[in-house]
């Protein structure tokens, strides 16, 4: 929630205890070249937790599965952490969020000797860990870097053509904050041009029953 309160500059209570996150916290934040997010502060410092539980939070949790990245923040400082992140995929796999893209963010490096904010990449240069201090700010803009780079991997921004009887999808688009424009012909049809994840736009595209082919793919103007 630290690091949340941070980059969101949101009133969020923030305590190194188990489940000190109950109720997931939502905030817009603004990425340059890619728009809008939405962050979910999820439950917190997920240890040992029950197979009991996990029915329980499923919902609290929920926002984990629909994610289009997961960001898993981890205490750097803690000598335990490999245990921690053990734990935590754990239960990603038991709510079945484990195959949601994911960026290990290793806070709290203000508390640790030598070990200065980067980004960690895989080999073929996409950032899978950021090294940062929520309390100070150091590397919160190496975070920002690396959310927009891995986000914008599966960015729809494209023009849709819609007739005049789709004004549900209409709707829906602007109610994701994903139209960037719209022009209406003289024909009454709509172009819209939108920015969205694709995974978002399919699940817009499935409530209203409208084959995700019709607009995932040969578009006619892309960016």
């Amino acid at each position: 929630s630290t690091l949340f309160n941070r980059i969101t500059e949101a009133d969020v209570y923030a305590a190194d205890q188990l489940f000190a996150t109950l109720d997931p916290t939502l905030r817009r934040l603004e990425l340059a070249d890619i728009g809008p997010a939405i962050l979910a502060d999820t439950v917190g410092f997920i240890r040992d937790l029950p197979h009991k539980l996990v029915e329980s939070f499923r919902a609290t949790l929920q926002e984990t599965v629909e994610a289009a990245l997961l960001v898993h923040v981890i205490d750097a400082s803690d000598e335990e952490r490999r245990e921690h992140i053990h734990q935590v995929n754990k239960v990603l796999r038991e709510i079945g969020a484990d195959e949601t893209p994911s960026l290990e963010v290793y806070n709290k490096i203000d508390a640790m000797e030598g070990v200065e904010p980067h980004i960690d990449r895989d080999d073929t240069g996409v950032a899978i860990r950021v090294w940062l201090s929520a309390q100070t700010g150091e590397g919160v803009d190496l975070l920002m870097q690396a959310l927009r780079e891995r986000l914008a991997v599966d960015m729809f921004h494209q023009y849709m053509d819609l007739g005049p009887e789709q004004g549900q999808l209409r709707a829906q688009l602007y109610a994701q904050n994903a139209v960037l424009s719209e022009t209406v012909n003289e024909d009454g049809r709509i172009q819209l041009e939108v920015r969205m994840q694709t995974k978002d736009l399919r699940r817009v595209l499935s409530r209203l029953n409208i084959p995700a082919e019709r607009y995932l793919t040969a578009p006619e103007r892309e960016w």
